[in-house]
């Protein structure tokens, strides 16, 4: 048996990995974002030499303000086309990205608000980081110093003033990004929960309306609101007091500078300088000092953009994106050894505490006990769904630990099976995609499914009867190749004249491979090699 471990997962590297396809025109925006500091310096050069000849000769003066009118000309085009580009790699993600949930929405059959949730709202919370935030970072790391050392051209001792204010500046951000980021993730899974919630609750309209209900909703639906808009008006505060933080620094930076530029000309400064500026040199300092923070404010503006996108991903990432740890058991039914096993959900007491029990390969072993007694936990602890609190699970000898899969190797049929839009065949061949069409109608017809199976089943499973939906996960297990088999409760709510009819099917599905059934059935126990009493 081997395995195959899993990558490491976080929103940022899965956002850096999906814009990895658009890195042209992501380096291209980044580029356009940067160069706006040659106009900027070019705009600033221009108005300050203007001023400084203005008061020798109007003739003289114009050159240089003709330099700072074609800086703004050029800024605002520069500023044009990094939006243009920014928006085209935000649309481009977002479509790819979308595709991608579309295809695991309807072509697998995975539907839930949250996943539709996250085809609208999660897809569109991608925008403002490639499209924003993405060209603001790269550029709010070089344009602030490219600004400071032509500044220095101009003033060594104003270059140091900002370069010394950038400090808290910076400090500031990095505080307000860690601040909001944990409330805009608690904000987007509040409007994941409102989503799911509303979709779920008018999926079940009439049975709302048939058991008069409307009221227990309506307070549901309200509570979910509430807690939205309580949400988003804490991500809010944090927006607007950051906002507030930045531009105190910001403007205080600048008054230092002007303080210190005018005291200097004026020859006033208490202490001595290495420099004597001039009108133009002074001029030309104070029109780069906003400068300087500009890119650090729009970066601050464009961070939420950031946390709302993280805040989304894990909505985003598909069952194939995840790469859990795989195990390939092979043809050859395992042994499974559960060592001190224990499990508990939530801190609750323990369902299962300290089990023992070894499965020989092919054995198939029946699990009793009164409901509650951790028949089904077990079974789900195969399967990924229930928690591990304390011992082991070894699978053919190896151990298994956190994100193992071992889905692909498990034939699984609950006590009701997941039932999607289609016809009954297709419903059969969900366990192997794969499968050609004679060994999904042998499956079916071994299961003990009789009639037309392109008959259409709506997703609530209307056209099925109770035991042919058992009937139905017995066909998937059967169908799929797996050395692994799991049945919980197979039997139940079955007449004694069904239940006979179904056993034969569960030992052919049995054959060969290594078997835990959970039941309440004496007739579904004697099958079984060894019983063992939960």
């Amino acid at each position: 048996m081997t395995a195959v471990s899993p990558a490491p997962f976080a929103p940022a590297a899965w956002l850096k990995q999906t814009g990895r396809a658009w890195r042209r025109p992501a380096m291209l925006a980044a580029a356009l974002t940067v160069a706006d500091v040659l106009p900027a310096i070019g705009f600033a050069a221009g108005l300050a030499l203007g001023i400084d000849q203005f008061g020798r000769s109007p003739i003289a003066a114009a050159p240089w303000l003709a330099l700072a009118a074609a800086s703004l000309i050029a800024r605002g085009l520069l500023s044009q086309a990094g939006v243009a580009v920014g928006a085209r790699l935000g649309r481009a993600v977002k479509r790819d990205v979308r595709d991608r949930l579309l295809t695991d929405l309807f072509g697998r059959g995975r539907r839930s608000g949250d996943r539709l949730t996250a085809v609208v709202e999660g897809v569109e919370a991608l925008d403002g980081y490639y499209a924003r935030f993405t060209p603001l970072r790269l550029a709010a790391g070089l344009s602030p110093l490219l600004i400071i050392a032509a500044a220095a051209v101009a003033s060594p001792v104003s270059a140091a003033i900002l370069l010394f204010t950038l400090l808290p500046f910076v400090l500031g951000m990095i505080l307000a990004g860690t601040a909001a980021a944990g409330e805009s993730r608690r904000q987007f899974q509040a409007l994941e929960r409102l989503s799911g919630l509303f979709v779920d609750r008018v999926r079940a309209l009439p049975a709302v309306l048939a058991f008069g209900a409307t009221d227990r909703v309506t307070a549901e639906i309200t509570t979910a609101s509430n807690e939205l808009e309580h949400r988003t008006a804490r991500v809010m505060r944090i927006a607007f007091a950051s906002s507030a933080v930045l531009e105190f620094f910001s403007a205080l930076s600048v008054a230092l500078i002007a303080v210190y530029c005018g005291f200097n000309l004026l020859r006033l400064l208490p202490f001595p300088v290495p420099e004597t500026l001039n009108l133009g040199r002074a001029f030309f300092v104070l029109a780069l000092a906003p400068e300087v923070y500009q890119p650090l404010r729009r970066l601050a503006a464009a961070y939420h953009d950031r946390q709302a996108a993280e805040a989304a991903v894990p909505a985003l990432i598909t069952p194939d994106e995840t790469k859990p740890v795989r195990l390939t058991l092979g043809d050859t039914a395992p042994s499974i050894r559960f060592l001190a096993v224990s499990i508990a959900y939530d801190g609750a007491a323990p369902v299962i505490d300290g089990l023992d029990l070894d499965v020989r390969p092919g054995q198939i072993v029946a699990l009793v006990g009164a409901s509650g007694a951790g028949k089904s936990s077990l079974l789900h602890l195969l399967l990924g769904l229930s928690p591990l609190t304390a011992g082991a699970v070894e699978i053919g000898g190896v151990r298994l630990g956190d994100g193992v899969d071992l889905s692909g190797q498990i034939a699984w049929a609950s006590q009701a099976p997941v039932v999607v839009p289609g016809s009954l065949a297709r419903n059969v061949a969900l366990a192997d995609p794969t499968a050609c069409p004679g060994r999904v109608k042998a499956a079916a017809q071994t299961a003990g499914l009789t009639g037309d199976l392109e008959r259409p089943i709506d997703e609530r499973g209307g056209g099925l009867s109770g035991g042919e939906r058992r009937r139905l996960g017995l066909a998937r297990a059967m169908l799929k190749r797996a050395p692994i088999l799991l049945l919980d409760e197979p039997t139940a709510n079955l007449d004694p004249a069904s239940e006979q009819a179904m056993l034969e099917t569960i030992r052919e599905a049995a054959r060969g491979r290594t078997t835990l059934i959970a039941t309440h059935s004496a007739a579904v126990a004697a099958l079984a090699d060894r019983v063992v009493r939960l």
